[in-house]
C-alpha cells in the first residue's frame, strides 16, 4: 500500500481556475470515483491552503502498491491540463513522509491490503 501526501503551489492568479477545477470534480464525482477504482486508488483527498497570499494544494492518497491504468482517459487529460495551467513548476512539490499509517484491519481487508507484501 502506498500512502502519499504532496504539496503543490498554485500559480499566481489561478485561484479562480482552481475553483472551476474543484467544481468540475464535484459535478463529475461518479466518473472520478470509477476512475479511482480502476487505478486501485482507495482514498484521494485534495486540501487547499492560502498562506501569506500564496495558494497551495495538498494531495493525500492511499493506493495499491501496483496501481492499474486509468479507466477514463478524458478525466486524466483534464487533470493534466489543469496541472499544466495552474501548478507552479518552479516550486518543487513537497512530498511528506508517512511515518505511521493507521488503518484498521477491517478497512485494510476491504482494500485488499496484504500485510505480507
Amino acid at each position: 500500500m502506498k500512502v502519499e501526501l504532496s504539496k503543490f503551489r498554485v500559480k499566481e492568479g489561478k485561484s479562480k481556475r482552481v475553483d472551476e477545477w474543484i467544481k468540475y470534480m464535484h459535478e463529475n464525482m461518479d466518473d472520478i470515483l470509477l476512475n479511482l477504482e480502476g487505478e486501485k486508488m482507495y482514498v484521494e483527498t485534495i486540501f487547499r491552503e492560502a498562506f501569506n497570499d500564496v495558494e497551495y494544494l495538498y494531495w493525500y492518497s492511499v493506493q495499491d502498491d501496483n496501481p492499474s491504468d486509468s479507466e477514463d482517459i478524458n478525466i486524466d487529460e483534464k487533470h493534466l491540463r489543469f496541472f499544466e495551467e495552474c501548478i507552479d513548476k518552479r516550486f518543487r512539490p513537497e512530498d511528506m513522509k508517512a511515518e505511521i499509517v493507521m488503518i484498521p484491519n477491517r478497512i485494510r481487508c476491504v482494500m485488499n491490503y496484504d500485510d505480507e507484501k
